[in-house]
């Protein structure tokens, strides 16, 4: 298809909102539904894992010296030596300011936190939809997202992606204010696109997505856009180039994985959480929608298929893989399944619309039965009931060790005295100690802990294990 037969379709972006009326009440259920089963997912009280467990750290300290170790590269303690909080550096100064307001300290704040975001995103995505196509199509792309299984997993969850979708639901509204009522949006679309890339530099493949969709609509028209998305991208180059200076540029790609070739299918499994029929239904209905979603097929197709492609592209020179990683990018994927629900003939709309949202609903359930991704909460409860005055607690790795600061300082502060964190061993003079380390494939992992305990006479008498969707924890204790 060419750019100017694409151009044909500008006339079937609105020129001016299509709903006659701003924010009226239907298109506030997205939001309150995440919100809603969002809460849902909070009310289990798990406790944080090992990534939320940084977040909580870092965000804690003084702003100086967060600022001090994202530009420097350094860890922020003596075991995270070389965990600089360098990624996602922004989003560290945000929950640093969260925290500080009275009240939201706690480890749930960082949590409702994103959830938060995720719901002003979706209020924003609802809206832009809502403009290009009306409200139906948009509160239905609301939903939708609401229930999908991956953004509920990640709205709830301390970290960067429920500000990434907040930013991306300001961007696309600013995109189709511009393709509506040039030049406004532009300052909206530059600032949401800026912290688009702030958030999780994925996200800047979503912004390149919206500048494709301007200048296939819009053509030479489309300069302002594709100006003002070029100075948005600037402020993650920057914050990139400041990874690469300081020496943790590649920290990360050891997580990443290559697909062979099965990114794009993967990317959709994982938005579906592999649930065959969410699956199916998705894929079938997106096409339609890319096919015959007036006003919304340049736009949404777009934010599918370019940063899929950009990072097919991408594999070709490192793995790129991780399913949250792209959520950013699949946010467009639920918009144009529903719109494709929407586009299909008027009888079979409703039932389809239904049968959508009822498929990710039931493929999100199994979020409300899952463990606990990782338990060093509840091993320190245990440990603060078995543990004597003088026995030396010892963390014998990096998760281990922040899992026991976090909680020992949460949960049981008269346990600091006996802490021991890496770099420090176990104490060779201690009569009983208690030992914590992480499991890997069934078995604990080995350190230099071990040899000194074996030369210290030391041996194992108790063990208490906690498992975890992401780790596993044991609590050993010895004696000599």
């Amino acid at each position: 298809m060419t750019t100017a037969a694409l151009q044909d379709d500008a006339p079937s972006v609105p020129d001016r909102d299509t709903t006659g009326a701003r924010w009226t009440w239907p298109e506030l259920l997205p939001p309150l539904l995440v919100l809603l089963l969002g809460a849902g997912l909070l009310l289990a009280g798990h406790g944080l894992w090992f990534d939320e467990l940084f977040t909580a750290e870092v965000a804690r300290l003084p702003l100086a010296d967060i600022v001090t170790a994202i530009a420097e590269g350094t860890g922020t303690t003596s075991y995270l030596a070389g965990v600089p909080p360098s990624y996602n550096a922004p989003y560290y100064v945000v929950t640093h300011a969260w925290v500080s307001l009275p009240g939201l300290g706690g480890d749930t704040s960082l949590r409702v936190l994103s959830l938060l975001a995720t719901a002003g995103g979706l209020a924003l995505v609802t809206r832009a939809v809502s403009r290009l196509t009306g409200r139906a199509t948009g509160v239905l792309a609301g939903v939708v997202l609401a229930c999908s299984p991956l953004l509920l997993e990640q709205a709830v969850e301390a970290r960067s992606y429920g500000l990434a979708v907040l930013a991306t639901g300001g961007a696309a509204l600013g995109l189709v204010r511009w393709l509506q009522e040039p030049p406004r949006g532009l300052l909206l679309f530059g600032l949401a696109g800026a912290g688009m890339g702030l958030a999780h530099w994925y996200a800047v493949t979503v912004l390149a997505a919206f500048v494709v969709a301007g200048i296939l609509l819009r053509g030479r028209r489309a300069l302002p856009l594709v100006l003002t998305g070029a100075a948005a991208a600037l402020p993650v180059v920057a914050l990139v180039g400041v990874n690469l200076l300081n020496g943790t540029g590649g920290r990360n790609a050891e997580h990443l994985n290559d697909t062979g070739g099965r990114l794009v299918v993967l990317a959709v499994e994982a938005w579906t959480a592999t649930s065959g029929p969410l699956l199916l239904l998705t894929i079938v209905l997106a096409v339609l929608g890319a096919a015959r979603a007036g006003g919304l097929r340049v736009v949404a197709t777009a934010w599918v298929v370019v940063p899929l492609l950009l990072l097919v592209l991408a594999e070709l020179v490192r793995p790129v893989f991780l399913p949250r990683y792209l959520l950013a990018g699949l946010l467009g994927l639920g918009v144009l399944a529903a719109a494709g629900a929407l586009s299909a003939p008027r009888a079979a709309r409703g039932p389809l619309a239904a049968l959508l949202v009822a498929c990710s609903l039931l493929a999100s359930a199994p979020l409300y039965d899952r463990e606990p991704r990782e338990r060093a909460d509840d091993l320190v409860r245990v440990l603060a009931e078995l543990h004597r005055p003088g026995e030396p607690v010892v963390a014998a790795d990096m998760r281990s060790a922040l899992g026991l600061d976090h909680y020992v300082r949460t949960l049981a502060p008269e346990l600091r005295a006996e802490l021991r964190l890496p770099p420090d061993d176990a104490p060779a003079d201690a009569r009983a100690l208690w030992l914590v380390r992480r499991v890997i494939d069934g078995r604990s992992s080995p350190t230099d802990d071990d040899e000194i305990l074996a030369e210290g006479g030391f041996r194992q008498v108790a063990e208490h294990f906690f498992g975890g969707d992401k780790t596993d924890l044991v609590l050993q204790r010895w004696v000599r």
